[in-house]
């Protein structure tokens, strides 16, 4: 079966629902709740192979380097940055179309006040599963 990675992102096209940190502890509890009952559902399904939220960009490094001497390392990404990867989910599903699916279901998980976070997911197919002709 072919693997996808859905990438989530977050502040971008969601409602503006800003910072979790900045949310009422019970939408937070919603939102968690939502997307643990979620991912119970694809592990009971044999669908999820991974998933992990991911620390705020706040503790990202960039890393550059161009084969001699030491990398490059400085902080990052810089405060104009609008969207942030918020976390990422490995499934191993039969068709494009479930892990559509499953991105929708992401995508509607509740922000402030319930209502449906509308954030961006992006969906990639590994390239070992793309086929014959596209394997590794």
């Amino acid at each position: 079966m072919p693997r996808y990675m859905l990438l989530t992102k977050h502040g971008v096209d969601s409602i503006g629902a800003g910072p979790m940190s900045e949310w009422d502890p019970d939408d937070i509890t919603a939102h968690l709740e939502f997307l643990r009952a979620l991912n119970q559902q694809l592990i009971d399904n044999g669908e999820l192979v991974d998933m992990q939220a991911l620390t705020g960009p706040e503790l990202a490094k960039i890393v550059t380097f161009d084969g001699q001497g030491s990398p490059v390392v400085t902080d990052g990404p810089y405060t104009e940055v609008k969207e942030v990867l918020a976390g990422y989910q490995l499934i191993d599903v039969a068709s494009e179309a479930r892990a559509i699916e499953i991105a929708a279901q992401v995508s509607a998980a509740p922000g402030p006040g319930g209502v449906p976070l509308r954030q961006q997911i992006e969906v990639r197919q590994l390239m070992g599963t793309v086929g014959e002709s596209g394997d590794l």
